[in-house]
């Protein structure tokens, strides 16, 4: 006990000394007596009251600034959180540049690799460049294209007149300009590479440069600006959210006046006529390419909402990845149990493409189907691509990969498929009735899809006839690795 008082004693007198310590146990520091006025200086009772009421005249001031300019905005967050979320879904669609490349690569044989992997490096490349000056302005006219057929702003960045482009921001528009233009122009290059397959092993690698630069810079904008620019079909109320006829009709029928003009590859058929499948060299490469192609899409579809951050467009963007997936995976199914049946062994190439019809099928309405109807969506275009896949074939249709099977024929099935199942575009037109919007979905899939067969046979036509398309056949035996390129894909 005593010694207990002791340390008592003792604690106590260091509080009345020094103050309380940050180390005594609080039933200590509660004995401890309250310092008192007279105890403290006059001097620093004044100092210390004149400091705190600089502190409530500071706080007094600085609170209507704060409520006047306060540090973020919502419009500015909103903003910002746009622009990289469209920058990623940008990327995610850039990306699709190397599924496409495994999966050309992967059907076709060994000796054309490096020149398929140049065709796509220039697709995107050139495309860049031409969609920059010429494509986007001719795709985005603004207000001036509103329900017109054509209109050209000119030349320059994004082909008009833009000092706000990279040095300033416009939250009125949402997004970035930059991030915009970086969506669109992977838009552009996946046109142009759905064509490669179609081409590939016999069509000459200058040849194919025109036409990648035609396609991206004029083709493939004029039609878009129909749609997306405000154009001539838009203003009737077509729908095709992200562009199974814009994007993926337009290069299939691309590639089929490509293929019809090429002709065959030398061996596929033989001298009566009969079918000799070339197999690819490397199948589990081209199954990696459909996946990655897969996920893509989740950059191609729902960053198509380009808005995300208000509470309705995140519940589009994320039910939009959910039919986009029930599709691939109804396609995938279905083209599998339907090569089963009909050639009595599962046939892996088939489901592959079914997966990549599904995903075709769906982009035109991910927005405005259920998913009961995306899975019917899904199944008939796994059903359209085996058989467009054989019609080829009975045809004589040289098609390697299934470019026009997968993107044209069932780009062509998205866009009927919008008017069959979708939702009504009631808010623009409320006088639309069902048979109105079908029509309106199948006239303007019809005027898109012929509007890239006809340009594109041309041009073909024309490169054929100055002898700017095929290789010789000694040149297509040896591979165009070697004769365009210089130099072989593998040691071996």
């Amino acid at each position: 006990m005593n010694l207990h008082r002791v340390l008592l004693a003792f604690l106590v007198g260091a509080v009345l000394i020094g103050g309380p310590a940050t180390n005594v146990p609080a039933w200590a520091q509660d004995e401890t007596p309250e310092t008192t006025a007279e105890e403290t200086p006059a001097e620093e009772t004044e100092e210390e009251a004149a400091a705190e009421e600089g502190e409530e005249a500071g706080a007094e001031d600085a609170a209507p600034a704060e409520e006047e300019t306060p540090y973020f905005k919502k419009e500015e967050i909103a903003y910002s959180m746009n622009t990289m979320i469209m920058m990623i879904c940008a990327v995610l669609v850039l990306f699709m540049q190397a599924g496409f490349a495994m999966v050309e690569v992967g059907f076709n044989s060994s000796k054309n690799a490096v020149n398929i992997l140049s065709k796509n490096l220039m697709d995107l490349s050139v495309g860049a460049i031409l969609y920059l000056f010429i494509g986007f302005g001719l795709m985005y006219p603004g207000d001036d294209g509103a329900g017109a057929w054509f209109y050209w702003p000119g030349f320059g960045p994004f082909g008009r007149d833009n000092p706000d482009f990279g040095s300033a921001y416009d939250l009125d528009y949402g997004i970035s300009y930059s991030s915009d233009f970086l969506f669109q122009v992977a838009f552009a290059a996946t046109a142009a590479t759905i064509v490669s397959g179609a081409v590939a092993g016999r069509m000459k690698f200058t040849g194919y440069l025109v036409y990648s630069a035609i396609l991206t810079g004029l083709i493939y904008p004029i039609s878009g600006m129909w749609k997306w620019g405000g154009g001539v079909l838009d203003a009737q109320g077509f729908q095709d959210f992200a562009g199974s006829v814009v994007v993926h009709a337009v290069g299939g029928f691309a590639g089929l006046a490509g293929a019809i003009l090429l002709g065959p590859r030398i061996g596929r058929y033989s001298e009566d006529g009969k079918s000799q499948p070339i197999l690819g060299h490397n199948i589990p490469m081209a199954a990696l390419g459909v996946f990655i192609l897969w996920v893509g899409w989740y950059g191609f579809n729902p960053g198509s909402q380009l808005a995300y951050t208000s509470n309705l467009d995140a519940e589009a963007t994320s039910y939009i990845a959910v039919t986009t997936t029930l599709s691939a995976a109804a396609g995938a199914v279905i083209a599998m149990a339907l090569s089963w049946g009909m050639f009595g062994k599962p046939d892996l190439s088939m489901a592959l493409n079914g997966a990549l019809a599904g995903l075709v099928g769906i982009t035109a309405n991910c927005d405005r189907v259920s998913m009961e109807e995306a899975l019917i969506i899904g199944a008939v275009s796994g059903v359209i691509v085996v058989l467009a896949i054989l019609a080829l074939d009975k045809l004589k249709i040289d098609d390697p990969v299934g470019a026009f099977p997968v993107h044209g024929a069932c780009g062509v099935w998205g866009g009927i498929a919008t008017g069959i199942f979708g939702d009504i575009p009631l808010a623009d037109f409320p006088d639309m009735t069902r048979a109105d919007f079908l029509m309106v979905q199948i006239k303007s899939t019809v005027i898109i899809c012929v509007w890239a067969f006809v340009t594109m046979f041309i041009l073909f036509f024309i490169l054929k006839a100055i002898g700017m398309l095929r290789v010789s056949a000694e040149e297509e035996i040896k591979g165009l690795d070697i004769v365009e390129h210089g130099m072989p894909a593998y040691n071996d």
